[in-house]
């Protein structure tokens, strides 16, 4: 399957980059509206999947073993090139994703929807999906329930990263502080070598 990728994919991956969030342990936050999105749309898988270079991976799956899939293959990658939520009824009547191995095989995706997580800055670095393994479609109030909490997982994403940054500034603050008072020392420190130095001699005692 050869995948159209975003005009502003380099800069894409660059903004994913700076959420440090690719690979990391999963997070209940995250785990909440990956539930939800499952219940509220009534299917039996639900995924937070971010789209890397190469690969999809998966901070939070519902109904999923697999934590990460090829790029080439995923339904995000071409969800992400929407700025609504991508549906795709019966992936077996769609020339697209017919022949596509997570349609013929394991987890045999029928039915898709994607609601793509774009950030202020305008880059898509995934989306909130849902899957299931009949066809079907979303309900008017489902599609805007799922719409609702992308957002909420984008702001869950932005949280986090402002978090990161705040830490990182606290961090960068301590070891500043940390290394003028180490000069303060030594100032201080080479201050009494000198004054020692210049002190006159005492006078001898009168014997």
């Amino acid at each position: 399957m050869v995948i159209t990728k975003p005009a502003n994919e380099e800069a894409r991956i660059i903004a994913l980059d700076k959420y440090a969030i690719l690979d990391t342990d999963p997070e209940q936050s995250f785990d909440d509206l990956t539930l939800l999105a499952s219940y509220v749309c009534e299917t039996p898988i639900a995924l937070i999947s971010l789209v890397d270079e190469d690969r999809q991976w998966f901070k939070s799956r519902v109904g999923m073993a697999a934590s990460e899939t090829s790029r080439d293959i995923a339904f995000c990658s071409t969800a992400i090139l929407q700025s609504d939520v991508f549906v795709v009824p019966d992936a077996l009547a769609d020339e697209r994703f017919r022949d596509n191995p997570l349609v013929v095989s394991d987890p045999h995706i029928r039915f898709y929807a994607g609601a793509p997580l774009i950030n202020e800055e305008g880059y898509a670095l995934g989306t909130l999906c849902v899957v299931d393994r009949t066809p079907r479609d979303l309900a008017p109030d489902q599609k805007e329930a799922l719409q609702a909490l992308s957002r909420l997982v984008l702001a869950h994403l932005e949280f986090r990263r402002n978090l990161i940054l705040l830490k990182e500034a606290l961090s960068d603050r301590t070891k500043e502080e940390h290394e003028r008072q180490r000069e303060l020392v030594h100032v201080q420190e080479t201050l009494m070598r000198v004054l020692g130095l210049r002190q006159p001699p005492k006078s001898a005692s009168a014997g």
